[in-house]
């Protein structure tokens, strides 16, 4: 693999890139990223990539705009430096949530992004939990979501909680919470919500039965934690004893971290899908899961030409 992988970090996911290179064993490819003074970005590569396969590493968040465009002028750098094939690996995927129109008039933004990437040169895209599977039909190249909720079973398996009852947070995450709940051979509870307005959300009432629990919710992202507020005081005046949060992508943004520090939480897990240094020196009682072993073993399972969903069996337990 040393001499004919590179991965490349950019600016949003760089701490994830290095564990990933280390865990298969190669050094991080030389890469650069320029920002000028007028906004306009430059990728650079610091090495010959010709007749190589290319893994860009970056998760397209705050600030989403430019985290994207980094990912397309870096795949057109590597195009143009006659790279034989171009992997994009974004663990989160920006706009994922603009997955259809739900409102006359409104565009469906995940969809302009994954052309963008194939118009770019992309030859093949690894995600992580996307906020909707159909998204992997918006690509005409191979586009891999890789599931992280046995990475947060695992977390949980080890605490071994009395009690539990896992908490989906709404109906969408039913199949996420119900994977979970398998894992962990635990019922499972749905928070029944509205949304009247984007990153406001009203818990309406709750299926399934919290008293006396230990309340696991769950999702896969958490953005200003309004979803987590209004269902964990529900699962408190439901009886739960002690309720855990968690989430695959902890964008937390705006009021986030005050949110969760005030909600009585007995704990906050996230992946590292998303950069947490700067939230968790804010948050200390956060926990961050890595992702980096996982997308490790993707990465080599394409190289050696092996199936990724057998591979993925060997991260599971």
């Amino acid at each position: 693999m040393e001499k004919k992988t590179v991965i490349f970090a950019l600016s949003a996911s760089n701490g994830l890139a290095n564990e990933i290179a280390a865990h298969l064993g190669i050094p991080l490819g030389l890469c650069e990223v320029k920002h000028f003074a007028d906004g306009e970005i430059m990728v650079e590569l610091g090495e010959s990539v010709r007749g190589k396969h290319v893994y860009i590493v970056q998760s397209t968040c705050a600030p989403v705009s430019s985290n994207l465009m980094e990912v397309l002028i870096a795949i057109d750098a590597c195009k143009r430096a006659s790279a034989e094939h171009v992997a994009v690996v974004m663990p989160y995927y920006g706009y994922a949530r603009q997955d259809r129109k739900a409102k006359p008039r409104q565009p469906i933004t995940s969809k302009l992004v994954a052309s963008l990437l194939e118009k770019a040169g992309a030859d093949r895209v690894i995600t992580m939990e996307l906020h909707a599977t159909q998204i992997q039909g918006f690509f005409d190249v191979p586009a891999d979501d890789i599931s992280a909720i046995h990475i947060i079973g695992r977390y949980f398996k080890e605490l071994n909680l009395p009690d539990v009852v896992v908490v989906s947070p709404d109906h969408g995450g039913t199949t996420r919470a119900r994977k979970l709940a398998e894992m962990l051979h635990a019922p499972l509870a749905i928070i029944d919500k509205r949304r009247p307005k984007p990153n406001v959300a009203e818990a309406m009432n709750l299926i399934g039965d919290v008293n006396g629990k230990t309340a696991i919710m769950v999702d896969d992202i958490v953005d200003t934690a309004g979803t987590l507020t209004a269902g964990i005081q529900m699962l408190y005046d439901k009886g739960a004893v002690a309720v855990y949060a968690s989430c695959v992508h902890g964008v937390l943004s705006g009021p986030a971290i005050d949110r969760l520090k005030a909600a009585k939480l007995s704990g906050f897990i996230c992946t590292n899908t998303i950069a947490q240094d700067e939230k968790a020196a804010q948050y200390p009682e956060m926990t961050v899961l890595s992702v980096a072993e996982v997308l490790g073993g993707v990465i080599k399972a394409i190289e050696e030409s092996k199936s990724i969903s057998e591979t993925l069996v060997d991260y599971t337990w």
